[in-house]
C-alpha cells in the first residue's frame, strides 16, 4: 500500500504543478481577453487580429461595425477578431486632465537645442532689466 502512494505522489504533484503553471494563468488570460472584447464601445480605436486598424462606429451582441481608412470604408466583424484595443474614449480624457501645465513647459524647455536655450534665457534675463528700469523711471516721475 505504502509502495501505491509513493508511485502516485509524483503524478498527482506533476498534474498540479502544470494547473498553477499552465492551466491557471491560461484561463486568467482567456478571461481578461473576454471582458475586453465586451467592454469594447463606440469611438475605441482597435486592432483585429488580421492587423486591420479602425475606429468602432457600431456595436452588436456578437459583431461589431469598424471605420477604415481615408474613405471611411465601413465593415462588419466578429468581436471575436479584435486582437486589442489601441485607444478608448476614457483614456483620452485622463491624461489631459493628469498633466499639469508646468510639466508641458519643462518638457519644451528641454526640447529646445542648446543655442536657442540660451537665446530664449537671454531673452528673458533683458525682459526683467528693462522692467525694472521703467519701474525706475515711474517711481521718479512721482
Amino acid at each position: 500500500m505504502g509502495s501505491l502512494y509513493q508511485n502516485l505522489l509524483p503524478l498527482v504533484l506533476l498534474i498540479v504543478i502544470m494547473y498553477f503553471l499552465l492551466i491557471r494563468p491560461q484561463k486568467k488570460k482567456e478571461k481578461a481577453v473576454t471582458e475586453m472584447r465586451n467592454s469594447i464601445k463606440a469611438g475605441d480605436e482597435i486592432i483585429t487580429i488580421g492587423g486591420i486598424c479602425g475606429k468602432v462606429v457600431k456595436v452588436k451582441d456578437e459583431t461589431i461595425v469598424i471605420q477604415v481608412g481615408a474613405e471611411k470604408l465601413k465593415f462588419e466583424m466578429m468581436k471575436w477578431s479584435v486582437s486589442k484595443v489601441v485607444n478608448s474614449e476614457e483614456s483620452k480624457v485622463s491624461p489631459k486632465k493628469a498633466r499639469p501645465s508646468e510639466d508641458t513647459e519643462e518638457t519644451t524647455k528641454k526640447a529646445l537645442p542648446k543655442r536657442l536655450k540660451k537665446d530664449a534665457e537671454a531673452d528673458s534675463e533683458e525682459v526683467p532689466a528693462a522692467q525694472e528700469d521703467s519701474s525706475v523711471e515711474d517711481s521718479k516721475q512721482e
